[in-house]
């Protein structure tokens, strides 16, 4: 594996993970994360594929990723093949879009929200409580 597939990662982002991602490919799964959202938070990571920076800090994330399955949902959205659900995403919540982004939905509304530098797992835990 070169130096920059181990720095940036491959075109395989989000499959193999310690994070335990469930792929947001579908509209109809916008309206059930939100339904989940009023059981437990919802993480929603957009990323693009061809971004070295969406790369590295999608890498930086699941490193420091060690949240419970019952503590957090998180989805991955590939933003470049489903980006009319990242629309759907900017346009529900009323957020600006960015690539890379999370969001964290709770009773159906986003919480919190950073994009690129600003993804960090230390955040997002002091958001959780």
């Amino acid at each position: 594996m070169s130096f920059f597939t181990n720095l940036f990662g491959n075109s395989e982002e989000g499959k193999s993970s310690k994070v335990g991602w469930r792929r947001l490919t579908d509209l109809g799964q916008l309206n059930e994360l939100i339904e989940l959202s009023h059981q437990q938070p919802v993480l929603i990571f957009k990323h693009s594929t061809r971004c070295s920076i969406s790369r590295f800090a999608l890498k930086n994330f699941e490193n420091e990723y060690d949240f419970a399955e019952e503590d957090l949902q998180p989805y991955f959205l590939d933003l470049l093949e489903y980006r009319n659900i990242s629309n759907e995403i900017a346009n529900r919540f009323e957020i600006t879009h960015q690539s890379p982004q999370i969001l964290l939905i709770k009773e159906g509304k986003c919480v919190y929200h950073e994009s690129h530098d600003g993804i960090d797992v230390g955040s997002l835990k002091r958001v959780l409580g």
